[in-house]
Parts: structure tokens; sequence; C-alpha cells
């Protein structure tokens, strides 16, 4: 038994020191930003916070304002390109890491809603002077700008949506829960190499390129850092309310112009944890984006019948000539 135990413990160590790497702090210490951050400090839910954000000004203002929230395995310097490119327009760009994201406070206790990011975020606007805004997220981001915008119409100009979640309910379908405490677990395992299979396959259409590895180093650094326990457990945290709090019931009530951007290939939400026939009815992004469109009074949708999850990453200048055609024009 002892010698078993030994040698699953020498097996876990080599493991993982195999996944090697840079490691970066709590706050994603040590990892350079493209743009100058800031931070916008605050209390919520009696503990300080400090949402570390980009502020980028252009050169020749066109009078408006994009708000860019990051997804769930991103930071708001995987925006690099898109800022560069909506700046070179004319648009002023805000890109904040939400709480318990990258650079931003990870707390060990914290009530984690959409509604109160999108608080954050909306006090964070404020406190810049920014009363309205195009609001884009891409994935859970995405999510996270349509809680905004339902929540703050009159501070939403319009709504950019790039494959978000939360355009099915999981639950409903008979996905069941995995608990807070399992995915902690299984987020404290997290490796480049996990964050690799696992983006090859959803977010990249099955398809890898050079390019796509600062992102997955990024996000590994944390894991490898001394914030691990932390980033885990607000991993977790973020899981579990992504699968508790859906936006798909109420895309009726948006008002404002809504951009979706889907890529197609996308498989994210497709889980194992049921039988195969629900399994192939889940994450099948060409129908949700449709359905949603139909369901939202002013929207338009635009599709990439070839790319995944990030078709912002996959091919950026398709994703951005997309993008400058559908925002609303200064």
């Amino acid at each position: 038994m002892k010698l078993r135990l030994a040698f699953a413990f020498l097996f876990l160590a080599s493991a993982v020191a195999a996944d090697e790497g840079p490691a970066y702090g709590p706050q994603l210490e040590g990892y350079d930003y493209p743009f100058p951050v800031q931070h916008y400090r605050f209390q919520s839910q009696s503990e300080a916070m400090d949402m570390a954000y980009m502020d980028v000004k252009p050169a020749s203002p066109n009078g408006h304002t994009v708000a860019l929230l990051h997804g769930k395995n991103f930071c708001a310097a995987t925006w690099k390109a898109t800022i560069a490119v909506l700046t070179g327009a004319g648009y002023r760009v805000i890109a904040p890491d939400q709480i318990g994201f990258c650079k931003s406070t990870k707390p060990a206790h914290y009530q984690y809603s959409f509604e109160q990011l999108a608080a954050n975020t909306h006090a964070l606007l404020a406190s810049l002077g920014v009363s309205r805004a195009i609001i884009m997220g891409h994935s859970m981001g995405g999510m996270l700008a349509t809680r905004y915008a339902l929540t703050y119409p009159d501070s939403t100009e319009q709504l950019v949506s790039v494959n978000p979640l939360g355009l099915e309910d999981s639950r409903a379908k008979g996905v069941p829960p995995t608990g807070v405490d399992q995915l902690y677990q299984t987020a404290l395992k997290t490796t480049a190499d996990s964050i690799r299979d696992y983006e090859r396959t959803v977010y990249y259409a099955g398809t890898w390129k050079p390019e796509y590895e600062p992102w997955v180093q990024m996000q590994a650094g944390m894991y490898r850092g001394a914030g691990r326990e932390a980033m885990a457990w607000n991993s977790a945290l973020t899981s579990e309310m992504i699968y508790t709090q859906p936006v798909i019931h109420e895309l009726e009530r948006l008002t404002m112009p809504v951009l979706l951007l889907i890529g197609d290939k996308d498989t994210t939400g497709r889980s194992n944890a049921v039988p195969p026939a629900i399994r192939a009815s889940l994450g099948n992004f060409p129908v949700m984006a449709k359905e949603a469109a139909a369901r939202i009074a002013h929207a338009k949708l635009v599709e990439f019948p070839d790319l995944g999850h990030s078709p912002q990453i996959q091919d950026p200048a398709a994703f951005h000539k997309a993008l400058l055609d559908g925002l609303v024009k200064p």
C-alpha cells in the first residue's frame, strides 16, 4: 500500500513538474499587458476590491466608448488585437479584468452573480465619466454583457456578444450540477496541456496555431504560481454562476441594437455528464444563435461557418471587419 501511494505521489509530482512555463502571482503579477494597467478600488460585499483595467484612448476620437468583457478562460489582455482595431477606428476602449480573474482581486468569500459583476463594471465606467457605452463580451463575458444590458439598458448604446454562454439552459436540458467542491478539485488540476487540449477542440475547431499559445501560458501561469488555490476557488465559483444563471429566458427584454458574432463550430457546453442523446442537443451554436436573434427586437447575426468559440483570435481579419461593419455608426 505504501509503495502504491509513493508511486502515485511520484507520478503526480512528475506530471506537475512536466508543466513547465512561467509562473505568475495571485493577481497575474509578472505578466505584462499590452497597454497600461490602472486600478479601480472599491468595497463590495464588505471586502476591499481591486479591479484592474486598461483605458485606451484613440488618437482621433469618434465620441463612442466600447467596454470589452473577457471570457472565463481569458483576461482583458486577450483583447489586444481588438483594442488596436477599435482605437484605430476612433473608439475609446475600456477593458477590465473582472473580480476573480487575472490582475483583479480573487476574494476568498464572494457571492458571485452576473448582476454583481455588472454592477462592478457599471461603477468602473461611472468612475471614468462614461455614462453610456457599447458593451461587448466574449463567452462568459458575452453572458455578462447581456446581463449588463438587461440591468442598465439606458447605459448600453449597443450590445455586442461573441459566442456568448447562456444561450441555453443546460440545467433545464438535464445537465446535472457538479458542485463547487468538485469544480475546485478539477480546477486545481489545470495545466497548460489541459488548457491547450480543451481550447484546440472547443475554441479553434480542432486546429492549433502558435499565436494561440501565449493565451494558454497566461492562464496556466496563474495555476503555477502562489495564487493557484485562490485561482481555482474563484474559477469554481464562477463556473457555478454560469451554470445557475443563464440569460436565455430574458432576451425579449433587450431593447438596444444587438450584434451577435458567432463561430459556428463552437462546441462549448457539451457535457459528458449526460447521455449521448442529450449531449448532442447541447452547444449547437448555429441553432442557438438563430433562435436568440429571432427573439431580440433589434438583432443582427453574423456567423463564421468555419470558426469556433473564439473567432476574434482564430481569424482576426474576418472578425474585426464584421465587428466594425456591425457597430453603431459614429
